[in-house]
């Protein structure tokens, strides 16, 4: 395009010029892979648009500045429009150590290879793969979930850390949501806090095409959404055409100055807007165009058929114009307002600083625990309690809740000054989800993404219903911590459904996700003192409701140990051991009652405490070899869990005691008669494998 032409343009042409950009890199990216959705970027490009290039505090050249805006495509399947501005915008890539590294985030290379390996325009937004992307979105609901966590985290900063003529964090969160995030159980769960919590630094925008993948909304979601959300306390508002951008101004105006409610935007779309009827079709089915339709589409928006990734001249410079140009003086604002905190408040700004680095402060744990030897003990539950809150009381911005089960998870903080997280009290650090475990987890996801450390608790067994969020805290690599209580059958009479069997082993499967069962009360203190330096990864403790024995660690070794995963806690002297028992949490008292029998009895027993398989899997293959002599062919695991996995400590001629139905409903000891978690089971498993009598 010549220079005289784009100097004759209105600002509204130009505008559409951008506009009509992203929809064709849309729809030949999808067309090129062969693969994807084109529907829903063709519909929003003016959203989008509007969005980044007029409204978002957002430096491209800075994307992880502290005070910009948050954008969450919840609807992770229209990814082409995230790719899209992140390349127009040059928004530039970020390094695991928080450090701009001089290139893209995106390219125009990375779109032509959209969805093929080694692109940084994936099938959905990747949270650890792409800077300017906020959260990993696809599993729908999950996108719209996380953003109330970061609005959530957003007023406790704010109210922590703003000061008069200091407004350090007043940041907002568009998080964009179709049909499908609003039929999903999550967002309404996520939805109904938000509401309660008043979270006025969120708006959502529902893209209301009346579309998903087998047709008309009308054959399963025929609700009126605007009451819905009307009596989840929420504002409400509405505009009738998708690229109305004036209109979609106005109405994001209004969120802005609303107080005491988020905000919906109702946004009535066509997806495939422009295009002819069969393209609108394949758009609306999540399939590309076809070549001769993608011409058409094309020739509906003005722009020239057989061009491919075009990017006309004044488009990026559009961009420039508004969102650089906003985004790097807002920055460069702020970061003097920052400078000057840090002379009236430098131990705040500290904190600010260690937070972005995900970093601890000096003496983080210096008031752990230490429990002496009880042969009673405490439970898991009750030393966790103890720990987190000695946690909470060194790290400022270490918070959490539970799903209506503070008082049973042991998670409340109750340190003076630890408070309640309410709309009256955002500088609370006590959270109550409510009996909202999905939401919980994702919302727990969005307060580690916006750097606080975070927490949510609730029954081991009902993580299931939190495991989604728990994957993707996995996928995004943040140390999101997962607390789970009533680890095994120590809720006896609540019977089967409440007693989890497989649920340990689903969490051991998750790759990147850090699961351990301590066996003590100084298991569980050293448990939560290796997840406090992950910076990385997730983590899930999985603790007992029943008193578990506090050993004598003169006696038995340190549980130190367990920050290897798993560890040697009582050996046999005279040679090397005839017999390995290997266990974790309650049942490791249980191992170490039958070796001191087998001991007794002249039998040279080994016990390792195996809190965490992932940790203990990336210690070095000597270490290892060490704990678990492979020339020790017989070995016994005990578990009161699922006895899948086991059988790679105990090799082929092991055995392992564990679940292989689900439970019952009776007094714990009766159970544990029944199941076979007794220390004479484990002697007399010992002795037939080492064929004596």
């Amino acid at each position: 395009m010549q220079q005289a032409q784009l100097r004759s343009m209105t600002n509204e042409e130009l505008d559409q010029l951008a506009i009509n950009t992203i929809r064709t890199l849309s729809i030949d990216a999808v067309q090129q892979a062969n693969s994807g959705h084109p529907g829903t970027p063709m519909a929003l490009a003016p959203l989008v648009y509007t969005i980044w290039n007029e409204v978002l505090r957002f430096d491209p050249q800075n994307p992880i500045w502290p005070n910009r805006d948050r954008f969450v495509l919840s609807n992770g399947h229209a990814s082409m429009l995230l790719w899209s501005v992140l390349y127009l915008t040059r928004t530039q890539a970020v390094n695991a150590e928080y450090e701009t590294v001089g290139k893209p985030s995106v390219t125009l290379d990375d779109i032509k290879h959209f969805r093929q390996l080694g692109s940084k325009a994936p099938g959905h937004p990747e949270y650890h793969g792409v800077s300017g992307v906020e959260a990993t979105t696809g599993p729908l609901g999950q996108g719209v979930a996380m953003s109330v966590g970061m609005a959530i985290a957003r007023k406790w900063l704010a109210n922590r850390y703003n000061k008069p003529g200091f407004d350090i964090f007043d940041y907002n969160i568009y998080a964009i949501c179709g049909d499908g995030c609003l039929m999903e159980g999550v967002s309404s769960e996520a939805a109904s806090l938000a509401g309660h919590l008043q979270l006025d630094d969120l708006c959502w925008i529902y893209d209301n095409n009346h579309i998903t993948i087998e047709g008309k909304t009308k054959i399963t979601f025929t609700e009126d959404v605007a009451v819905r959300f009307l009596a989840y306390r929420w504002n409400v508002l509405r505009v009738g055409d998708a690229n109305d951008i004036r209109r979609i101004e106005d109405a994001l105006a209004i969120f802005r100055k609303t107080e005491g409610r988020p905000t919906l935007i109702i946004l009535d779309s066509h997806i495939g807007y422009g295009s002819p009827h069969k393209a609108d079709t394949a758009a609306a089915h999540g399939e590309p165009l076809g070549e001769d339709e993608v011409r058409l589409v094309k020739r509906a928006y003005g722009w020239p058929e057989n061009a491919k990734f075009l990017v006309p001249d004044g488009v990026m410079e559009r961009f420039a114009d508004g969102i650089g140009k906003r985004g790097a003086r807002l920055r460069r604002e702020w970061e003097a307002l920052f400078a000057g905190y840090r002379e009236q408040f430098p131990e705040f700004a500290t904190e600010v600083d260690q937070m972005q680095r995900r970093e601890l402060p000096a003496g983080w744990d210096r008031d752990l625990p230490s429990f002496p030897a009880d042969p009673k003990g405490i439970a898991g539950r009750d030393a966790s309690g103890q720990v987190l809150n000695a946690l909470a009381k060194n790290i400022p911005w270490f918070l959490g809740g539970s799903a209506d089960l503070g008082s049973s998870n042991k998670t409340t903080l109750k340190f003076p000054g630890a408070g309640d997280f309410e709309a009256e009290t955002p500088g609370g650090r006590n959270f109550h989800f409510g009996i909202r475990e999905h939401a919980m987890a994702a919302i727990v996801n969005g307060l580690s993404l916006s750097k606080l450390r975070a927490f949510g608790a609730t029954f081991l067994i009902f993580s299931d219903y939190a495991r989604p969020a728990i994957r993707l805290s996995a996928l995004m690599e943040i140390p999101t911590i997962f607390v789970f209580t009533h680890d095994a059958m120590g809720d006896g009479e609540d019977g089967p459904s409440h007693q989890p069997v497989e649920q340990l082993v689903s969490l051991r499967a998750v790759p990147g996700l850090v699961v351990f069962r301590p066996a003590d009360a100084n298991e569980v203190v050293e448990a939560y003192r290796y997840i406090m330096r992950l910076r990385h990864e997730p983590a899930a403790i999985a603790l007992s409701r029943q008193p578990l024995p506090t050993f004598d660690r003169r006696k038995y070794a340190s549980a130190a140990g367990a920050a290897r995963g798993a560890y040697i806690m009582a050996d046999t002297p005279g040679g090397p051991p005839e017999i390995i028992l290997i266990a974790s949490g309650s049942e490791v008292s249980l191992v170490v009652a039958a070796h001191e029998t087998l001991m007794a009895r002249g039998i040279r027993s080994r016990v390792v405490s195996m809190p965490s398989w992932d940790v203990f899997e990336h210690q070095p293959p000597s270490y290892r070899d060490d704990v678990l002599p492979p020339t020790v062919k017989g070995r016994i695991a005990v578990e009161q869990g699922s006895v899948l996995g086991w059988d790679r400590y105990v090799g082929a001629a092991g055995r392992i005691i564990g679940m292989k139905t689900f439970g019952a409903s009776a007094p714990l000891k009766e159970l544990q008669h029944k199941f076979g978690f007794e220390p004479e089971r484990v002697v007399t498993t010992a002795f037939e494998m080492l064929g004596r009598a």
